[in-house]
């Protein structure tokens, strides 16, 4: 979902909150959430964890549609790296991951060669494909 989220709706982020350690994390997945204000910790309903969520200034309005703001919530699921590394992301990261050090408010991250589990594989480097995407 990051190649999904466009800089201009992120563009009234002011703050991000972490509610764990991101220098810990190799990567978080991160998505665009309607949520009924700009501040505050928003309800959670996924599996896994929130591990982090945006603030937004007061220049953010609401959608006129539904009266909700669009903020990025960022989280993590049970079979992610962190709790499993032998499993399904030992190499590799979900399409809306990214390096949570490559993140600010209003910069929609990039994965990394840390996100992606590992030094590029050989194909990667005979095709010339190098990080980040």
């Amino acid at each position: 979902m990051s190649a999904l989220i466009a800089e201009d709706e992120i563009v009234h982020e002011v703050e991000f909150v972490w509610l764990e350690d991101i220098d810990r994390l190799d990567y978080v997945r991160q998505s665009l959430d309607r949520l009924p204000t700009r501040r505050g910790r928003p309800a959670y309903h996924r599996d896994g964890r929130m591990v982090g969520y945006a603030l937004l200034g007061p220049q953010a309005k609401p959608s006129r549609s539904s009266g909700t703001f669009r903020r990025r919530v960022f989280w993590l699921l049970p079979h992610d790296r962190d709790t499993d590394p032998d499993g399904l992301y030992t190499t590799g990261a979900p399409a809306e991951a990214v390096d949570p050090r490559t993140l600010a408010p209003g910069c929609k991250g990039y994965k990394t060669e840390r996100s992606e589990g590992g030094p590029p594989s050989t194909a990667m480097r005979e095709l010339g494909i190098t990080l980040p995407l």
